[in-house]
């Protein structure tokens, strides 16, 4: 009988990034949903992957690293001063054989199997191909202004043009109508369907991954606290394929509401 997290035969491995300090939420993977720390819907989700043949949670704390133990998953510790949840995934990747490494953020516990295999399938297929993330539509005005939502655009090729915590595409043409970009959202419901979600999902062929971690911070990367923005001010294309499902990544104590409420909905166990 395979360990949790380990399918034989499969093509990548899964590294999911958990750091027990955040801004927002102190201690955010192991803070319970359904009564299991957060980050073990993740390992989990991940596991169910078709395309991974092993799942591995890369944290700075004990605490997660026993939490993970406990439930069947190989974790790992890493140093306490990455900084971004790419590096900590390049210090493990560097120990491993694997050709394909999945970057699975550690708040997302809804990411869908789905959106992990068509990620890597993405890269897989095209070996021009050096590092893949996910995008979803918008439909809630309140994400493309809430800059903790990550928007992203993307060129005519699939590939990204830019990630920004500010709404990109911005529509000014709109704004100057209307006076704010919320009011012409509200006005011109239509404007919603140029703007994209990026989901905390990344994949990469594990010598770019590494070379990647070698790079200094760039000055975008820093302002915007966005670590794929290295890999852009180097030239590095971004293939971005379409997420499966709907994903919400938790950032803030509302997002951990929705997940729970959703998650306990599944199990039937009152939120």
């Amino acid at each position: 009988m395979n360990p949790a997290g380990s399918n034989p035969n499969q093509v990548a491995v899964a590294i999911i990034p958990a750091r027990y300090r955040s801004t927002r939420l102190s201690g955010k993977p192991l803070l319970p949903i359904g009564g299991r720390p957060l980050v073990l819907w993740v390992a989990e989700r991940a596991s169910a992957a078709r395309n991974v043949s092993q799942v591995i949670i890369a944290t700075d704390d004990r605490r997660i690293c026993e939490a993970a133990n406990s439930a069947g998953f190989e974790a790992r510790m890493t140093r306490d001063n990455h900084k971004s949840g790419t590096d900590r995934v390049a210090e493990v990747a560097r120990s491993l054989d694997a050709e394909v490494i999945v970057n699975v953020q550690g708040d997302e516990p809804l990411i869908d199997p789905a959106t992990i295999d068509c990620a890597v399938s993405a890269l897989i297929a095209d070996k021009k191909v050096q590092m893949a993330t996910t995008c979803e539509p918008i439909s809630d005005i309140n994400d493309v202004l809430n800059p903790a939502v990550v928007k992203v655009t993307i060129d005519n090729e699939g590939y990204a043009k830019s990630f920004s915590r500010n709404p990109i595409p911005f529509p000014n043409q709109a704004v100057e109508e209307y006076g704010s970009i919320k009011a012409a959202l509200r006005n011109e419901p239509a404007l919603l369907f140029s703007f994209r979600k990026h989901t905390g999902l990344y994949v990469y062929r594990r010598e770019f991954l590494l070379e990647f971690a070698s790079w200094p911070q760039s000055e975008s990367e820093q302002a915007e606290s966005l670590e794929q923005l290295r890999a852009l001010d180097r030239g590095v294309r971004i293939k971005v394929i379409k997420a499966a499902s709907p994903s919400i990544g938790v950032d803030t104590f509302e997002d951990l509401e929705r997940v729970r409420a959703i998650l306990e909905s599944e199990m039937k166990v009152p939120a």
